[in-house]
């Protein structure tokens, strides 16, 4: 006895509107439209941005293989493939949907026109609003471009094989009150963000792919930094093989805000800022899915996104046959660890935050490690029970100096040093740190540098003179006391003194 089965269709209008809910940005959205041009053999692709009010629109031109008829009505219906099946390891899809449930999320008039190096031009249309008004129509799909359209695809014409995707009817993003100022930062956001998303295929001397934005070709950001020579430390790849594939990690420290000039520090907070875009990034087929975040890792408790640990990035590269492992979304927005992988991968996070975060307490300089010589610091830090206190390291020359010459004031001077102990404005520090998103400046940072060396000469007068010691011991000294560490060409310019250099020598070793 065969069971009883109904056939319940969605309603082509309501099931339309629904997925325009899917939380595509502008910039996510032609990302996805980006995706598929490539998946199609691409070199290059166009993206325009035309203002004219409620009429403004939005393009995607590609040279790639492009469709006949049949092809463009499969990849225009809804669902036409399984993410269960097999794909090509360059397909940058999954879901079959992207086209789709991108454009709806930004319009409510789809159009998309294609054509193969030999064969005619295949045009079809989704409109959202005719669909509305005809609901026993159903899923009707248009042939041709809309009435008064026909010109916008004219750009087609000009490609041997390729596709234009056409955004009409800009509802999402052409609201009330909307100029064209705010479509002009609309089109810098966009511009970001691809650049981002896409840097791996746009870098090197021989691109796989060359991207425009309104004719102007989109250059490549690289959240790493590679080959800046500021940087502290990156790891080898690491990789590690699963039932789905190979995955790969790279870790990477950037360079501290002071080993970099201010245009390099501004272009590497990246789109969303220094402390948003640390933590993973993680890519297929080296398109870029999710920048910054930890992804649920830590040790206890999930790890935040904190100021110390902003110059931590790490590379993480999972084949698209791990789609489902990783919990991968239809908008290539999120990923979850899998179990597999997550103490391998905690292993190699909480190393990269340690030593992003050593890189940030000292500034971009290395710690110390075996061997090395150690710089003096000004401060200490003081670990008691119920918590710990920043002193004032009486060893540093230049608060040496001052305690050893205070004679009959030794008494003040210790009871300033107190009170300026117990006064550190902690808390002020961390709040300006944490609004502002920088750092103090610190380090004579900003200071004229004939600042910083009259108080170098000051505390060099000071060594040579009173404390008897050898001019180059002297400058030995200062170079590695804090914060003159940072100014070796202002300490190679104090006096040698090289008439009795031999001997004093001696007397300072």
């Amino acid at each position: 006895m065969s069971e009883k089965t109904r056939n319940a269709p969605p309603r082509a209008s309501a099931m339309m509107e629904a997925l325009r809910g899917l939380g595509y940005s502008t910039a996510a959205a032609l990302a996805d439209i980006v995706d598929n041009s490539v998946s199609a053999g691409a070199s290059e692709v166009r993206v325009e941005f035309t203002w004219h009010g409620n009429g403004s629109r939005i393009s995607v031109l590609d040279d790639g293989r492009g469709m006949d008829d049949y092809g463009l009505e499969a990849a225009m219906r809804l669902g036409d493939k399984s993410p269960l099946d097999a794909r090509d390891p360059g397909d940058l899809g999954r879901f079959g949907m992207g086209l789709k449930t991108a454009s709806f999320s930004q319009c409510r008039r789809l159009t998309v026109a294609s054509k193969m190096a030999s064969g005619d031009r295949a045009c079809l249309r989704w409109d959202l609003d005719a669909i509305a008004e005809r609901p026993e129509d159903g899923w009707i799909l248009f042939e041709g471009p809309a009435k008064g359209s026909e010109g916008h695809l004219a750009p087609l014409d000009g490609v041997g094989s390729g596709t234009l995707v056409l955004w009409e009817r800009l509802d999402r993003i052409v609201t009330d009150g909307y100029t064209a100022d705010h479509f002009l930062a609309l089109i810098e956001d966009v511009e970001k963000r691809l650049a981002m998303v896409f840097h791996r295929l746009l870098e090197g001397p021989r691109p796989k792919l060359r991207l425009l934005l309104n004719g102007r070709a989109v250059a490549p950001w690289d959240p790493f930094m590679i080959g800046h020579p500021g940087k502290p430390w990156n790891s080898p790849v690491q990789r590690r093989h699963t039932p789905f594939g190979v995955v790969e990690a790279e870790c990477h420290v950037l360079p501290h805000r002071d080993r970099l000039t201010q245009a390099e520090h501004d272009n590497a907070a990246g789109p969303e800022g220094w402390t948003s875009q640390q933590g993973f990034y993680v890519y297929r087929n080296g398109r870029l899915l999710l920048a910054g975040g930890w992804l649920g890792l830590g040790q206890g408790r999930a790890w935040n996104r904190e100021e110390a640990q902003r110059l931590a990035r790490i590379r993480l590269d999972i084949p698209n046959t791990a789609d489902a492992d990783w919990k991968i979304d239809i908008r290539k927005s999120t990923a979850r660890i899998p179990v597999a992988l997550r103490s391998w991968l905690t292993t190699l996070a909480e190393d990269t935050r340690n030593r992003a975060r050593r890189a940030f307490a000292y500034r971009g300089s290395p710690a110390p490690g075996p061997g090395a010589q150690q710089v003096e610091q000004a401060w200490t830090v003081e670990r008691l029970k119920n918590g710990m206190r920043y002193r004032v390291d009486p060893e540093h020359p230049a608060v040496a100096a001052v305690l050893e010459a205070a004679g009959p004031l030794l008494p003040l001077v210790k009871a300033m040093l107190r009170v300026v102990e117990e006064t550190v404005p902690v808390q002020r520090i961390w709040l300006d740190t944490a609004e502002s998103k920088e750092t103090p400046l610190t380090c004579f940072e900003g200071e004229p540098p004939a600042h910083v060396a009259e108080i170098l000469c000051t505390l060099f007068e000071d060594m040579v003179g009173r404390r008897g010691m050898s001019h180059s011991l002297a400058k030995r000294t200062l170079a590695s006391t804090e914060p003159f560490q940072k100014y070796p060409s202002l300490v190679d310019a104090l006096p040698d003194g090289s008439s009795t250099g031999a001997d004093n020598d001696r007397r300072g070793a």
